[in-house]
């Protein structure tokens, strides 16, 4: 016989509180403001190291703390020998999202700090694993295509680093400024699904590339990061613009879930949508590939009309991605290039302040009986 009253139940905690954060604010009326700042200023104003301070410290970087920490994720990017063996030894058709999350496990075993939980020594990790993301994922899929890693120049940003290193040639600068936005975008976005898992595991007091590893792992899914690449199946799809409305009432005649298309917290439309659908828009003219655009535009339209359902970041990332070259299967990889500055300002703030994250369950199994004699 049961003591406790039933508890109120929030299927996928929608809606839940479940910590206090100083660090990002999803406005459900479509704002977004990292450490107070919006979305849209610091996409125009601000570079991904700039974010990356912001996150970490909770202020804007003036110039000599700016150059500091470009030098430092500059001189941290460079991967142990054993780690890059150990990319080499992975099946040929390893997903980039798999080989990230063995990589950053593993990278914790050569961090002479791994235990250390101290807000210092989690910010000097958070440097070192913010850098060395950047280069899993790059000379991950350089291995995968049987090219041997590429080290980039020292003077290159965060966003140019990495082009160069998936690339192994000098990025046009108009491509390094696109794909620094798009890593401003893709920052932090409070409590989200990856966010959580990591807060979860620094929770236990356990490190944080335990709790990055954690993360990556749960980025991966379709319904989170691995949206913007199932996003890019459905454009390949449909293939232009006057198929859409036809393809998604079949679609939602079978009750298929559409991707791309609504969000857990903005009511409104995601915030981020505007200035994606700009650098989609952009790239196209640069690149003569303007149909993209209509398509998901027509798809905001349709879906809008019949589910009452607006685009989140994710379809049009798909198209900038596209536009940029990088293979689909990259994609969520891309998008942990940029949240892992998120995920580490996230895992400082819960060491700081902890408190064991242990929610309860709404048991729904037999009641209480006896086993048969």
């Amino acid at each position: 016989m049961s003591t406790e009253d039933k508890p109120a139940y929030s299927p996928g905690l929608a809606g839940v509180i479940a910590g206090e954060s100083a660090i990002c604010w999803v406005d459900p009326n479509a704002g977004l403001l990292y450490r107070g700042y919006d979305i849209h200023e610091l996409a125009v104003k601000s570079s991904y190291e700039d974010i990356v301070w912001l996150l970490l410290h909770g202020e804007l970087p003036d110039m000599a703390q700016l150059g500091k920490m470009t030098w430092e994720l500059s001189e941290e990017r460079t991967l142990p020998a054993p780690v890059l063996a150990m990319l080499r030894t992975l099946p040929h058709d390893t997903h980039p999202m798999d080989a990230l999350r063995t990589g950053v496990s593993m990278l914790a075993s050569f961090d002479p700090e791994l235990n250390d939980n101290s807000h210092a020594a989690n910010l000097r990790k958070a440097i070192r694993l913010i850098a060395k993301v950047c280069q899993l994922i790059a000379d991950g899929w350089r291995i995968r295509q049987g090219d041997d890693p590429c080290a980039a120049p020292h003077d290159l940003t965060h966003a140019g680093a990495f082009l160069f290193s998936l690339n192994g040639v000098l990025p046009e600068a108009w491509l390094v400024e696109m794909l620094d936005t798009v890593l401003v975008l893709y920052a932090d976005h409070e409590f989200n699904a990856s966010t959580f898992s990591a807060r979860v595991t620094a929770s236990t007091l356990s490190d944080i590339y335990s709790a990055v590893t954690s993360a990556i792992g749960t980025l991966k899914g379709p319904l989170h990061g691995g949206a913007n690449e199932e996003a890019l199946g459905v454009l390949e799809g449909i293939g232009s613009a006057d198929r859409v409305e036809s393809w998604v009432k079949e679609r939602l005649e079978r009750k298929e879930k559409i991707m791309g298309f609504g969000h857990r917290v903005y009511k409104t439309g995601d915030s981020r949508v505007p200035v994606m659908r700009e650098l989609a828009r952009n790239l196209g003219e640069r690149t003569g590939k303007t149909h993209w655009v209509p398509i998901c535009e027509k798809l905001e339209e349709v879906m809008t009309r019949e589910k009452n359902l607006c685009a989140n970041v994710d379809l049009y990332a798909a198209v900038v991605f596209r536009l940029m070259g990088f293979p689909g299967a990259l994609n969520p990889a891309i998008f942990a290039l940029s949240r892992v500055a998120g995920w580490c300002a996230h895992v400082i703030e819960q060491h700081d302040h902890n408190r064991l994250i242990r929610p309860r369950s709404l048991y729904t199994g037999p009641v209480a009986r006896k086993i048969k004699e």
